[in-house]
């Protein structure tokens, strides 16, 4: 797999709405899990959700539950982030990330790739 790099962060209000892009290269995306992480200032690094290869598993973290919704379009090599009724508290550095094995999204230490982040900033 190659690099990753995520887009589409920004500020938004509460309540408010940014869908979160994750472009890889390569010709093997549909066999790779794609996670989405997130880190807030002086915390460390939160499970948000993860996606199978071929769509067919998705997980989210107990935070996000119900507003945010992972995506996958293996054509475009893209994972995607829909995050809805934003809160203060989902202010981030949002990361997107790849590995083969579904169960090591749960350890982050086994997880074979890491896009650079892209800032989630939600005012109260």
């Amino acid at each position: 797999q190659g690099p990753l790099v995520e887009s589409g962060g920004g500020l938004v209000s509460a309540g408010g709405s940014l869908r979160l892009s994750c472009a890889a290269s390569g010709r093997t995306f549909g066999r790779y899990v794609m996670g989405w992480f997130r880190q807030a200032p002086g915390k460390g690094r939160e499970f948000v959700a993860a996606i199978s290869g071929s769509g067919g598993y998705i997980n989210y973290g107990d935070a996000v539950k119900g507003r945010f919704t992972i995506s996958r379009d293996n054509a475009k090599n893209t994972v995607y982030l829909q995050m809805d009724s934003l809160k203060p508290e989902d202010t981030a550095v949002y990361y997107c990330a790849a590995d083969v094995m579904y169960g090591d999204m749960w350890d982050q230490r086994r997880i074979d790739s890491w896009g650079q982040g892209t800032q989630v900033t939600v005012s109260s």
